[in-house]
């Protein structure tokens, strides 16, 4: 294990929302400024898994636990050739909000402090929020957009600026969000005696789909998110997969017109984002939540059943229920907080998807099943 001491010095820094509301705490990570809208996340673990996943591109979280940080920051070890510890190559989160950071942390794998990985990636952080108060705001009035800003040691706090400034700030969602995440060619992952290929359509993956499907015995082909059914039917695969990732569904029409071309041709799974992206292309409507489901505990109930499953989740958009009267999908599992849908499955076909993220990283594996139900489908497809 590698120590490492408090590196953290003090430097002001400020969370300012689009209404005016603003938080004063200590910058930790890069001295910086970053825009995004504001989210929160009720998981009380897996912050290296956390800022590593793609969906949250765009977005600037906090973390309701009060305490960041204590286990440090594992090391990029490399797995099947991906990354065994994070679900992607980077930080994806535009920052980073806690209540109370850690600078000594203590853990085997550790390598170096959360403060210490943030300034490597470019990314502020801000500690000593009253991370309660933001939570209820964001519960109460939905997700805003904000900014978060931290100055460099001995730098002054222009808080007027920063009020002015949250006046107009971008939403992020309005822009191509999956094109920043997805890869720009082909990436081929391969397992001793596969038994299947799958070609994965990439809109913000997390790495470990892929080690679950690897880890099945099945060979992966990721391909960009705009990938054309005729492009990806070349590869000859046995199955489709439509991945997690960022942002407005609506925005991906690219991956929507290839699943509305790829359903009834191949067994399709999809995941998150994947499975607002079925429904869209089965002509089935999506709408922006409140202020979404981010967290490790999330129940999901199987209305085939009436068995409910506690998932990882984070997605800040859902399928309508209203739509299922008119499109060959039907509900399948639903939350059992707020009763909005959580699983899908075609009336006819050996095609499905799930809201949440059922390879966990970090959170409950009860529902990896849903794993070997698609190479089941592919099997006797």
């Amino acid at each position: 294990m590698v120590q490492q001491l408090n590196s953290c010095k003090s430097k002001k820094a400020a969370l300012v929302l689009e209404d005016g509301t603003f938080f004063l705490g200590k910058g930790f990570g890069a001295a910086t400024k970053k825009t995004g809208e504001v989210v929160f996340s009720t998981s009380m673990v897996g912050y290296p898994e956390a800022l590593t996943d793609p969906s949250y591109k765009g977005q600037i979280l906090a973390l309701t636990y009060p305490l960041v940080g204590n286990y440090g920051v594992p090391p990029n070890t490399l797995d099947l050739g991906i990354p065994l510890y994070f679900e992607s190559d980077r930080i994806q989160t535009s920052g980073l909000i806690i209540h109370e950071l850690c600078t000594d942390p203590f853990h085997w794998a550790s390598t170096r402090t959360l403060d210490k990985w943030l300034q490597d990636e470019g990314i502020p952080g801000i500690s000593g929020v009253d991370t309660r108060r933001l939570t209820k705001k964001l519960r109460t009035h939905g997700v805003m957009l904000g900014i978060i800003k931290v100055c460099e040691e001995g730098e002054e706090l222009n808080l007027d600026s920063l009020l002015e400034e949250a006046k107009n700030i971008p939403d992020p969602n309005q822009t191509d969000l999956v094109k920043e995440v997805s890869v720009k060619a082909p990436v081929h992952y391969k397992v001793d005696n596969a038994k299947r290929n799958v070609v994965l359509i990439d809109c913000g993956v997390k790495y470990n789909i892929i080690r679950n499907l690897l880890k099945r015995g099945i060979n992966v082909i990721r391909v960009p998110y705009d990938f054309s059914a005729k492009e990806i039917l070349e590869y000859k695969p046995d199955g489709i997969f439509l991945s997690n990732g960022p942002g407005d569904p609506k925005k991906c029409t690219k991956a929507i017109e290839s699943a509305r071309e790829l359903v009834g041709k191949l067994p399709l799974m999809g995941i998150c984002l994947g499975a607002q992206i079925l429904a869209l292309s089965q002509g089935g409507d999506t709408y922006k939540l409140k202020y979404g489901h981010r967290s490790q505990n999330q129940p999901a109930l199987d209305l085939k059943n009436n068995r409910c499953y506690i998932t990882t989740q984070n997605h800040g958009y859902a399928i309508t229920n209203e739509c299922f009267s008119k499109i060959p999908l039907e509900p399948w599992f639903v939350n059992a907080n707020d009763k909005t849908v959580e699983g899908v499955k075609h009336k006819s076909k050996p095609v499905f998807a799930v809201q949440w993220h059922p390879e966990a990283s970090p959170g409950p594996y009860d529902t990896e099943f849903l794993f070997d139900m698609f190479l089941k489908n592919m099997e006797t497809a």
